[in-house]
């Protein structure tokens, strides 16, 4: 029997969501395009996204998780609910008996994120954390490269980002850092979970500095972060929220979410948050991005990214975009595409699609997930006190070199 012939022959994955807002939102389009995936139920507090989400998909919305967890037919529940609700929710569904696909950052606290992997041990259920952009195809593309050994070992990585992210419509609590607001456990999670896993995933120690520039957004919106790796390899990321620059620009206007961007709209975000006149008309205004009053996302044109991405190896420095691969190597330049073009998440959908049927955890789990929280925590902790911050609870890439020589 050919593999084809064999997944067709398996029920597609009953997915349950927790939370139909912008998240699910970005999601969506791969998991309509991924016929081994089935939506199966969903959870959110408003009732126009339920009626929406019950007419569009044929599947039960519910307005509390307790009754999404007993449809039989939900095998793994997607947490895309806020931050500061992905423990409760996780753990629900863990004790349940769910697999359980949770948004980044896996949790706030490292408490929370530690609850969650002995949750998972205890029901003997899996866990995965994403969507990130450590999925991006072009990432495990380069992964692959470092892995080969072909050019040496990795040394150093360099990894910049240009946003107007802190001017996007917000809840109150995405401006406030204790409920997971700003960009370090929004943003930041997608550059540290990029480079651990082309750096082999245990960091060593960590020193930042944190942008918290404007009063009228009072969280972190720029960082510039430091870590070392148990191994020598050096990664330097820099992210900027408040940007006028708009780091798409260097992707060819390609955007972050795999679509063509149009440079004529520069400065959409801000134009529309200065109609705004106080946090519930923000509030309103971050509601219409959501499930059941946005439109829906349009395919994707290429594939997603997070900005700009250098590698130096021993043999040749590496630019990773999302439409091409190249190495300036001892000798020659050498350029391989990224394929597919437009993947969407399709590798976020394989990871649950194995993890559930095949029994095998993506390298993006619970563990891996906590790892990561903690080099948010410790990027924060850092740039309150101008000092290098230890890792201790970190977790390495399956088949990565041991060792740098």
């Amino acid at each position: 029997m050919t593999s084809e012939m064999s997944t067709n022959a398996i029920a597609a994955l009953g997915l349950g969501v927790v939370g139909l807002g912008r998240a699910f939102m970005l999601t969506l389009p791969s998991i309509l395009a991924d016929k081994r995936i089935r939506l199966a139920g969903a959870v959110d507090p408003r009732v126009e996204a339920r009626e929406e989400f019950a007419s569009r998909f044929s599947a039960p919305a519910y307005e509390t998780l307790s009754e999404m967890l007993n449809n039989s037919a939900v095998e793994l529940v997607y947490v895309a609910s806020p931050h500061q609700l992905h423990r409760e929710h996780a753990l629900a569904a863990l004790a349940a008996g769910r697999h359980v696909l949770i948004e980044k950052p896996v949790a706030l606290s490292l408490d929370d994120s530690r609850a969650i992997i002995n949750a998972a041990d205890h029901n003997n259920r899996h866990v995965a954390v994403g969507p990130s952009h450590s999925f991006d195809p072009q990432i495990a593309m380069a992964l692959e490269i470092i892995k080969s050994g072909k050019y040496g070992a990795l040394r150093m990585i360099r990894a910049n980002y240009d946003t107007d992210f802190m001017y996007r419509p917000r809840r109150a609590e995405e401006l406030t850092t204790k409920t997971g607001g700003g960009v370090i456990f929004s943003q930041a999670v997608h550059h540290i979970d990029i480079v651990r896993l082309l750096a082999g995933g245990k960091t060593r120690r960590v020193t930042a500095l944190t942008g918290n520039w404007d009063k009228a957004r009072p969280s972190e919106g720029a960082y510039m972060a430091l870590l070392e790796f148990e191994n020598g390899v050096t990664a330097n990321l820099t992210y900027s929220g408040y940007a006028h620059y708009d780091g798409d620009e260097s992707a060819g206007w390609m955007g972050e979410l795999g679509q063509r961007k149009d440079p004529s709209e520069y400065g959409a975000a801000r134009r529309k948050l200065r109609t705004v006149k106080n946090p519930e008309e923000e509030t309103a205004l971050k509601a219409m991005r959501g499930f059941g009053l946005g439109e829906l996302p349009r395919d994707p044109d290429g594939n997603e990214h997070f900005g700009e991405l250098m590698l130096s190896l021993d043999h040749a420095d590496i630019r990773i975009g999302p439409e091409k691969i190249r190495i300036y190597g001892d000798e020659a330049v050498t350029t391989l595409p990224v394929e597919p073009l437009a993947a969407g998440r399709r590798h976020v959908m394989d990871a649950i699609w194995q993890m559930v049927r095949e029994n095998h955890l993506p390298v993006q789990n619970a563990r891996w997930g906590h790892a990561t929280l903690e080099v948010c925590h410790a990027i924060l902790k850092s740039a309150q006190g101008g000092n290098w911050q230890p890792l201790k609870e970190q977790v390495a890439v399956p088949g990565y070199p041991i060792e740098n020589k």
